[in-house]
C-alpha cells in the first residue's frame, strides 16, 4: 500500500481524503497485485492513505525508510500493555511504535484527522503523538486495528526513571508488581514523593515546554479529549558517566538516535528555545537538557500519549460515580476543560520548574571592589586597586548596589559633596561661581561659626572653610587684605 501510493503524483490533501479507506485482499495463492504467502486469506485496510502520506513527509520520513523499518525484520513485542489491553510492538530499528487500538479509538482517530492536519500546519512543534498510519487486518473473522506512531523513548538511551503523569492523585501510584521491574513506570504520587523539587529547566526551555503543553491541551480540549498522560523518561547523564567510567569504549560511544524530524522532545520545543544551533553535543540524543535537585545533568524525553479517549457518555457516568465516592477534582476521569487546566498546571508547577538564576558577580565586584566598610571610618578605598576613581564615577551608576554606596557616602562623610562642581573648575562662566572660586583659592579664612541656616552649607578645600553668607558679606577691602596676606605668606622661605 505504501509502495503503490509513492508511485502516484503528489497533490494537496482534500477534505474527502480523510474518509477514504482502501482495501486489498491477500489470498493464500496470491494474485496479480499480491504475492503468495503461507498464511490464511486476509484483507488489509488502509485508512486515509493520502493524508497519512502527507504526515509522514511532514515528519521527514521517506516511503522506502518507512517500509524498511516495518517490513524488513520481525517486530519486537513489548512486555508492557496499556490499561485498555492494547498490545505494543517496536520496529527493529527502534523508530516506530505499533499499537493495537479498539474500534472506537480507530473511529475517533479518523474524525480527529482534519483537526490534527490543521494543527500541524499551524504548529509543527508539538508533544502530541505523531501518527504515521492507521491500518486494519481482517482475518478469521477478526479485525485487528493498528496505528503506527513515533517512539518517544529510544532504546539505546538508558532510562533511569520513567513516569506516566496525568495531574491526578486518585490511585496514581505504581503497583508493587510494576515496581519489581528493572525500570518501572511510576505515576503522579510517586513523582511528588521522589522528586519534590521537580525537573529543573533553563528559563527559555521551561517557557517553551509550558507553551507547547498549553497549546496541545487547548487542542485536546477542543476535541473533548481527556484522560491523556505525559510520558516522561529521564536519562541521568552523570549517573551514566559514573557507571561507564571503567569502560572507556562505552563511555565514548554515543547512542544511535531517532532520525525523523519532530520525533524527539527537544525538537518539539526547538522553535521556542533557539533551534538546533544552540544545542550542546550531548543534547543531540533528542532529550531536553535539565537538572535535578542534586544538580545532576539530565536528558528528558517526553510526549503526550493516550489521546484517543473522548469524553463520551460512559466517561461522564464513570466520573459521576467516582465523584460520589471520592473527591471529584482528584480523579483522572474528568470533563475535558477541567482536565486540560489541571494537567497544564501540574506539569508547569510540579513536574517542570524554572532553574534558579545565578546572581551575577559583576555588580558585587564593582561595588565591593571600589569601597569596603571599616569599623572606624565607614567606607574606605580598597588596598587591592592602585587606580584612582573620581567620586562622580561612583554616583553615575544606575545599579542598586551603587545607589546604596551613594547613600552611605553622603551620610557617612557630610563634609564631602561629590555632587557639587569641582572647586578647581575655573571654566564656569557664571559670575557667582567665578567670584567664589577666586576667593576660596586665595586662602581667605574668616572666622568660622556653626551655620544657622541651610544657606550656610560648608564648602571646604584642604583646611580652609568659609560660609556662603560670610563670603557674600565680605567687602573688597577685606578680600584684598586677605589676598595680600596670602601673597606675603607664600614669599616666606
Amino acid at each position: 500500500t505504501v509502495g503503490s501510493l509513492s508511485q502516484k503524483p503528489e497533490r494537496d490533501v482534500l477534505l474527502q481524503d480523510f474518509e477514504v479507506v482502501e482495501s486489498i485482499f491477500f489470498p493464500n495463492e496470491g494474485s496479480n497485485l499480491t504475492p503468495a504467502h503461507h498464511y490464511g486469506d486476509f484483507r488489509f485496510k488502509t485508512y486515509a492513505p493520502v493524508a497519512f502520506r502527507y504526515f509522514r513527509e511532514l515528519f521527514g520520513i521517506r516511503p522506502d525508510d518507512y517500509m524498511y523499518s516495518l517490513c524488513n525484520e520481525s517486530l519486537i513485542e513489548l512486555s508492557s500493555s496499556g490499561a485498555s489491553g492494547s498490545l505494543f510492538y517496536l520496529s527493529s530499528d527502534d523508530e516506530f511504535i505499533i499499537k493495537t487500538v479498539q474500534h472506537k479509538e480507530a473511529e475517533f482517530l479518523q474524525k480527529l484527522l482534519p483537526g490534527y492536519f490543521m494543527n500541524l500546519n499551524q504548529n509543527r512543534r508539538t508533544l502530541l503523538p505523531k501518527f504515521y498510519g492507521l491500518y486494519c487486518v481482517q482475518a478469521a473473522g477478526k479485525n485487528i486495528r493498528i496505528v503506527v506512531m513515533n517512539n518517544l523513548l529510544p532504546s539505546p538511551v538508558q532510562m533511569h526513571q520513567k513516569f506516566d503523569l496525568k495531574g491526578s492523585t486518585y490511585k496514581r501510584r505504581a503497583s508493587p508488581k510494576e515496581k519489581e521491574k528493572a525500570v518501572p513506570t511510576y505515576k503522579d504520587l510517586d513523582f511528588i514523593q521522589d522528586m519534590q523539587e521537580g525537573i529543573l529547566l533553563e528559563g527559555d526551555k521551561y517557557s517553551a515546554v509550558c507553551k507547547t503543553i498549553q497549546r496541545d491541551c487547548l487542542l485536546l480540549q477542543s476535541f473533548k479529549i481527556m484522560d491523556y498522560s505525559l510520558l516522561v523518561g529521564i536519562h541521568n547523564v552523570d549517573q551514566a558517566c559514573r557507571a561507564q567510567a571503567s569502560e572507556e569504549a562505552e563511555a565514548t560511544r554515543r547512542p544511535q538516535v531517532q532520525k525523523s524530524l519532530f520525533s524527539t522532545a527537544i525538537e518539539a520545543i526547538q522553535a521556542e528555545s533557539g533551534g538546533v544551533g544552540s544545542m550542546d553535543p550531548e543534547d543531540q540524543t533528542g532529550g531536553i537538557p535539565a537538572r535535578n535537585a542534586k544538580g545532576e545533568r539530565l536528558l528528558v524525553y517526553m510526549g503526550i500519549i493516550d489521546i484517543l479517549q473522548s469524553y463520551r457518555f460512559v466517561k461522564k457516568l464513570e466520573h459521576s460515580w467516582k465523584a460520589l465516592v471520592h473527591d471529584g477534582d482528584t480523579v483522572s476521569v474528568h470533563r475535558p476543560s477541567f482536565y486540560a487546566d489541571r494537567f497544564q498546571k501540574f506539569m508547569c508547577s510540579t513536574v517542570f520548574r524554572k532553574m534558579p538564576t545565578k546572581t551575577s558577580p559583576t555588580k558585587k565586584r564593582r561595588a565591593n571592589g571600589l569601597l569596603r566598610k571599616t569599623p572606624s571610618s565607614g567606607l574606605t578605598q580598597t588596598d587591592t586597586s592602585n587606580q584612582m576613581f573620581p567620586l562622580q564615577h561612583l554616583f553615575s551608576s544606575d545599579t542598586v548596589e551603587d545607589a546604596e554606596v551613594n547613600k552611605v557616602m553622603q551620610s557617612g562623610r557630610p563634609d564631602i559633596l561629590p555632587l557639587m562642581p569641582s572647586p578647581c573648575n575655573t571654566e564656569d562662566d557664571t559670575p557667582g561661581s567665578s567670584a567664589s572660586s577666586s576667593q576660596v583659592n586665595s586662602g581667605f579664612t574668616p572666622t568660622t561659626h556653626p551655620p544657622s541656616s541651610p544657606e550656610e552649607a560648608s564648602v571646604g578645600v584642604g583646611g580652609n572653610q568659609a560660609t556662603l553668607r560670610e563670603l557674600e558679606q565680605s567687602t573688597p577691602e577685606r578680600a584684598q587684605s586677605a589676598l595680600d596676606e596670602s601673597i606675603s605668606a607664600k614669599d616666606l622661605p
